[in-house]
Protein backbone atom coordinates (compact mmCIF):
# COMPACT_ATOMS: atom_id res chain seq x y z
CA UNK A 1 0.00 0.00 0.00
CA UNK A 2 1.50 3.63 -0.80
CA UNK A 3 2.72 5.49 2.83
CA UNK A 4 0.05 8.24 3.99
CA UNK A 5 2.72 10.65 3.05
CA UNK A 6 2.31 9.90 -0.65
CA UNK A 7 -1.57 9.24 -0.87
CA UNK A 8 -2.53 8.74 -4.26
CA UNK A 9 -6.29 8.80 -5.99
CA UNK A 10 -7.31 8.36 -9.87
CA UNK A 11 -9.88 10.58 -11.71
CA UNK A 12 -11.97 8.82 -14.17
CA UNK A 13 -13.90 11.20 -16.76
CA UNK A 14 -16.24 9.39 -19.23
CA UNK A 15 -16.56 11.58 -21.99
CA UNK A 16 -19.24 10.95 -25.06
CA UNK A 17 -15.85 10.77 -27.21
CA UNK A 18 -12.85 9.61 -24.85
CA UNK A 19 -12.90 8.34 -21.45
CA UNK A 20 -9.97 10.18 -19.54
CA UNK A 21 -8.10 8.66 -16.42
CA UNK A 22 -5.71 10.01 -14.19
CA UNK A 23 -3.04 9.05 -11.04
CA UNK A 24 -2.52 11.89 -9.06
CA UNK A 25 -0.45 12.24 -6.07
CA UNK A 26 -1.60 14.33 -3.00
CA UNK A 27 0.70 17.38 -3.88
CA UNK A 28 -1.09 17.72 -7.47
CA UNK A 29 1.23 15.76 -9.61
CA UNK A 30 -0.08 13.25 -12.00
CA UNK A 31 1.51 10.34 -12.10
CA UNK A 32 0.13 8.49 -14.52
CA UNK A 33 -2.76 9.21 -17.37
CA UNK A 34 -4.09 7.13 -20.48
CA UNK A 35 -6.97 8.22 -22.69
CA UNK A 36 -9.15 6.00 -25.21
CA UNK A 37 -11.96 6.62 -27.74
CA UNK A 38 -15.36 5.57 -25.93
CA UNK A 39 -16.69 2.78 -27.79
CA UNK A 40 -18.73 -0.08 -26.97
CA UNK A 41 -20.03 -0.64 -23.15
CA UNK A 42 -18.50 2.11 -20.84
CA UNK A 43 -17.38 0.32 -18.60
CA UNK A 44 -15.46 -2.41 -20.28
CA UNK A 45 -13.15 1.38 -22.10
CA UNK A 46 -13.38 2.35 -18.13
CA UNK A 47 -11.68 -0.81 -17.16
CA UNK A 48 -8.90 -0.66 -19.73
CA UNK A 49 -8.25 2.95 -19.72
CA UNK A 50 -8.07 2.94 -16.11
CA UNK A 51 -5.44 -0.10 -16.07
CA UNK A 52 -3.67 1.84 -18.38
CA UNK A 53 -3.68 4.39 -16.46
CA UNK A 54 -2.42 2.67 -13.23
CA UNK A 55 0.34 1.31 -15.76
CA UNK A 56 1.49 4.38 -16.64
CA UNK A 57 1.95 5.72 -13.04
CA UNK A 58 3.49 1.93 -11.88
CA UNK A 59 0.85 1.36 -9.69
CA UNK A 60 -1.75 -0.97 -8.42
CA UNK A 61 -5.31 -0.23 -7.37
CA UNK A 62 -4.94 -1.47 -4.28
CA UNK A 63 -2.76 1.52 -3.67
CA UNK A 64 -5.36 4.26 -4.51
CA UNK A 65 -6.96 6.29 -1.91
CA UNK A 66 -9.92 6.36 -4.00
CA UNK A 67 -11.48 6.70 -7.59
CA UNK A 68 -13.30 10.16 -8.28
CA UNK A 69 -15.94 9.22 -11.44
CA UNK A 70 -17.35 12.21 -13.31
CA UNK A 71 -17.98 12.99 -17.02
CA UNK A 72 -21.02 12.24 -18.87
CA UNK A 73 -20.79 8.21 -18.14
CA UNK A 74 -19.46 8.74 -14.30
CA UNK A 75 -22.02 6.20 -13.05
CA UNK A 76 -20.48 3.96 -15.12
CA UNK A 77 -17.05 3.69 -12.92
CA UNK A 78 -18.11 0.53 -11.00
CA UNK A 79 -15.55 1.35 -8.51
CA UNK A 80 -15.65 4.62 -7.93
CA UNK A 81 -15.84 5.95 -4.14
CA UNK A 82 -17.17 9.50 -5.44
CA UNK A 83 -18.99 10.65 -8.06
CA UNK A 84 -18.56 14.83 -9.01
CA UNK A 85 -20.02 17.29 -11.06
CA UNK A 86 -18.12 17.66 -14.21
CA UNK A 87 -17.70 21.38 -13.83
CA UNK A 88 -16.78 21.31 -10.21
CA UNK A 89 -13.45 18.91 -11.61
CA UNK A 90 -12.56 20.75 -14.23
CA UNK A 91 -12.71 23.99 -12.17
CA UNK A 92 -10.34 22.51 -9.41
CA UNK A 93 -8.10 20.45 -12.37
CA UNK A 94 -7.63 23.81 -14.00
CA UNK A 95 -6.71 25.67 -11.00
CA UNK A 96 -4.32 23.02 -9.92
CA UNK A 97 -2.79 24.58 -12.41
CA UNK A 98 -3.40 28.39 -12.77
CA UNK A 99 -3.31 29.44 -9.56
CA UNK A 100 -5.75 32.15 -9.61
CA UNK A 101 -9.38 32.96 -10.05
CA UNK A 102 -10.41 32.34 -14.02
CA UNK A 103 -13.39 32.25 -16.60
CA UNK A 104 -12.78 28.69 -17.62
CA UNK A 105 -14.63 27.49 -20.88
CA UNK A 106 -14.78 23.40 -21.07
CA UNK A 107 -15.28 22.40 -24.48
CA UNK A 108 -15.66 18.22 -24.96
CA UNK A 109 -17.16 16.19 -26.90
CA UNK A 110 -20.80 17.07 -25.63
CA UNK A 111 -22.18 20.16 -24.53
CA UNK A 112 -19.67 23.53 -24.17
CA UNK A 113 -19.69 25.45 -20.38
CA UNK A 114 -18.38 28.50 -19.40
CA UNK A 115 -17.67 28.38 -15.98
CA UNK A 116 -16.70 31.07 -13.22
CA UNK A 117 -13.74 29.33 -10.95
CA UNK A 118 -13.42 31.17 -7.76
CA UNK A 119 -9.88 32.01 -5.94
CA UNK A 120 -10.36 28.58 -4.29
CA UNK A 121 -10.93 26.64 -7.05
CA UNK A 122 -14.29 26.47 -6.62
CA UNK A 123 -16.85 26.45 -9.26
CA UNK A 124 -19.34 29.90 -8.70
CA UNK A 125 -21.65 28.79 -11.45
CA UNK A 126 -21.72 26.98 -14.80
CA UNK A 127 -23.30 28.24 -18.08
CA UNK A 128 -23.99 25.93 -20.84
CA UNK A 129 -25.37 26.23 -24.57
CA UNK A 130 -28.49 26.00 -25.99
CA UNK A 131 -29.56 22.07 -25.94
CA UNK A 132 -29.35 22.18 -30.00
CA UNK A 133 -25.66 23.28 -30.22
CA UNK A 134 -24.51 20.64 -28.09
CA UNK A 135 -22.33 17.86 -29.74
CA UNK A 136 -19.21 20.26 -30.59
CA UNK A 137 -16.58 17.37 -30.64
CA UNK A 138 -18.52 15.24 -32.05
CA UNK A 139 -19.62 18.13 -34.95
CA UNK A 140 -15.51 18.36 -35.62
CA UNK A 141 -14.79 14.84 -35.92
CA UNK A 142 -17.73 14.89 -38.26
CA UNK A 143 -16.71 17.76 -40.20
CA UNK A 144 -12.94 16.89 -40.62
CA UNK A 145 -14.01 13.04 -41.49
CA UNK A 146 -16.20 14.31 -44.44
CA UNK A 147 -13.07 16.57 -44.85
CA UNK A 148 -10.98 13.59 -45.35
CA UNK A 149 -8.65 14.94 -42.91
CA UNK A 150 -7.25 13.87 -39.25
CA UNK A 151 -8.88 15.56 -36.57
CA UNK A 152 -5.59 16.96 -35.60
CA UNK A 153 -5.31 18.55 -38.97
CA UNK A 154 -8.45 20.30 -39.13
CA UNK A 155 -6.91 23.72 -37.75
CA UNK A 156 -4.21 22.58 -40.59
CA UNK A 157 -6.69 23.16 -43.75
CA UNK A 158 -8.41 25.57 -41.94
CA UNK A 159 -5.50 27.89 -42.03
CA UNK A 160 -4.54 27.51 -45.73
CA UNK A 161 -7.98 28.72 -46.05
CA UNK A 162 -8.10 31.94 -49.15
CA UNK A 163 -10.89 34.37 -48.57
CA UNK A 164 -13.79 34.36 -45.98
CA UNK A 165 -14.74 30.99 -44.32
CA UNK A 166 -17.61 28.84 -45.95
CA UNK A 167 -21.38 29.57 -44.45
CA UNK A 168 -21.38 26.57 -41.54
CA UNK A 169 -24.40 27.27 -39.21
CA UNK A 170 -23.43 28.07 -35.25
CA UNK A 171 -27.21 27.42 -34.38
CA UNK A 172 -27.60 23.93 -34.25
CA UNK A 173 -25.43 20.70 -34.33
CA UNK A 174 -27.39 18.90 -36.70
CA UNK A 175 -27.84 22.03 -38.78
CA UNK A 176 -24.18 22.23 -38.89
CA UNK A 177 -23.45 19.45 -40.19
CA UNK A 178 -25.76 19.44 -43.13
CA UNK A 179 -24.26 22.69 -43.62
CA UNK A 180 -21.09 21.06 -43.99
CA UNK A 181 -22.91 18.63 -46.98
CA UNK A 182 -24.43 21.47 -48.67
CA UNK A 183 -20.86 23.01 -48.37
CA UNK A 184 -19.20 20.31 -50.27
CA UNK A 185 -21.86 19.68 -52.81
CA UNK A 186 -21.68 23.17 -54.00
CA UNK A 187 -18.01 22.88 -54.73
CA UNK A 188 -16.54 25.22 -51.83
CA UNK A 189 -13.40 24.34 -50.67
CA UNK A 190 -12.24 22.13 -48.22
CA UNK A 191 -10.02 24.76 -46.58
CA UNK A 192 -13.11 27.13 -46.41
CA UNK A 193 -15.56 24.78 -45.31
CA UNK A 194 -12.63 23.72 -42.32
CA UNK A 195 -12.54 27.25 -41.48
CA UNK A 196 -16.31 27.82 -41.12
CA UNK A 197 -16.14 24.62 -38.72
CA UNK A 198 -13.90 26.17 -36.72
CA UNK A 199 -15.65 29.72 -36.52
CA UNK A 200 -19.28 28.29 -36.11
CA UNK A 201 -17.76 26.55 -32.69
CA UNK A 202 -15.87 29.68 -31.56
CA UNK A 203 -19.48 31.45 -31.99
CA UNK A 204 -21.62 28.85 -30.23
CA UNK A 205 -19.19 29.84 -26.93
CA UNK A 206 -19.12 33.33 -27.31
CA UNK A 207 -23.07 33.16 -27.23
CA UNK A 208 -23.03 31.42 -24.09
CA UNK A 209 -21.20 34.71 -22.98
CA UNK A 210 -19.39 35.67 -19.63
CA UNK A 211 -15.86 34.98 -20.66
CA UNK A 212 -14.23 37.64 -18.48
CA UNK A 213 -10.30 37.54 -18.41
CA UNK A 214 -8.39 36.13 -17.40
CA UNK A 215 -9.94 33.11 -20.20
CA UNK A 216 -8.66 29.68 -20.01
CA UNK A 217 -10.29 26.69 -22.00
CA UNK A 218 -9.84 22.70 -21.44
CA UNK A 219 -11.66 19.56 -22.62
CA UNK A 220 -11.40 17.68 -25.85
CA UNK A 221 -11.71 20.12 -28.10
CA UNK A 222 -8.85 22.51 -26.92
CA UNK A 223 -6.64 19.08 -26.93
CA UNK A 224 -7.37 18.36 -30.84
CA UNK A 225 -9.18 21.50 -32.34
CA UNK A 226 -6.07 24.20 -30.80
CA UNK A 227 -7.59 26.18 -34.16
CA UNK A 228 -10.96 27.64 -31.77
CA UNK A 229 -8.72 29.44 -29.48
CA UNK A 230 -7.72 31.44 -32.13
CA UNK A 231 -10.91 31.72 -33.42
CA UNK A 232 -12.15 33.00 -30.31
CA UNK A 233 -9.55 35.17 -29.30
CA UNK A 234 -10.58 37.43 -32.95
CA UNK A 235 -14.55 37.01 -32.17
CA UNK A 236 -14.27 38.19 -28.26
CA UNK A 237 -10.59 40.26 -28.23
CA UNK A 238 -9.68 38.17 -25.17
CA UNK A 239 -6.42 36.17 -24.86
CA UNK A 240 -7.82 32.87 -24.39
CA UNK A 241 -5.24 30.28 -22.77
CA UNK A 242 -5.38 26.70 -23.07
CA UNK A 243 -3.89 24.80 -19.82
CA UNK A 244 -1.65 22.42 -19.75
CA UNK A 245 -2.95 18.58 -21.16
CA UNK A 246 -6.71 19.94 -21.32
CA UNK A 247 -8.26 16.59 -21.90
CA UNK A 248 -7.35 15.39 -18.87
CA UNK A 249 -8.77 18.61 -16.73
CA UNK A 250 -11.62 16.65 -15.28
CA UNK A 251 -9.76 13.82 -14.41
CA UNK A 252 -7.59 15.55 -12.79
CA UNK A 253 -10.07 17.12 -10.84
CA UNK A 254 -11.61 14.44 -10.05
CA UNK A 255 -9.08 12.72 -8.05
CA UNK A 256 -7.79 15.95 -6.59
CA UNK A 257 -11.46 16.25 -4.87
CA UNK A 258 -10.93 12.41 -3.24
CA UNK A 259 -7.51 13.50 -2.02
CA UNK A 260 -9.22 16.71 -1.25
CA UNK A 261 -12.66 17.55 -0.79
CA UNK A 262 -13.68 20.82 -1.69
CA UNK A 263 -16.38 22.84 0.32
CA UNK A 264 -19.11 24.20 -2.20
CA UNK A 265 -19.32 27.70 -2.27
Amino acid sequence: MAQESTRIAAGVDVGTECVKATIVADGGQVMGRAVMPTSGYFQAVVHEVLAAALDDAQRKEGDLAGIGATGFGMHCVPAATLTVQESACHALGAFQQVGTAMTLVNVGGRDPHVITVDARGRQLNSRGARRCANGIGSFLMFAARHLDVSPTRLQELAASAEGTAASVSSYCSVFSAADVLERLREGASREAIALGCIRSIAERITEIGGLSAPVMICGGVAEYFPGVLHALDELTGTKVHAVTDPIFTGAVGAALRVLHPVPEA
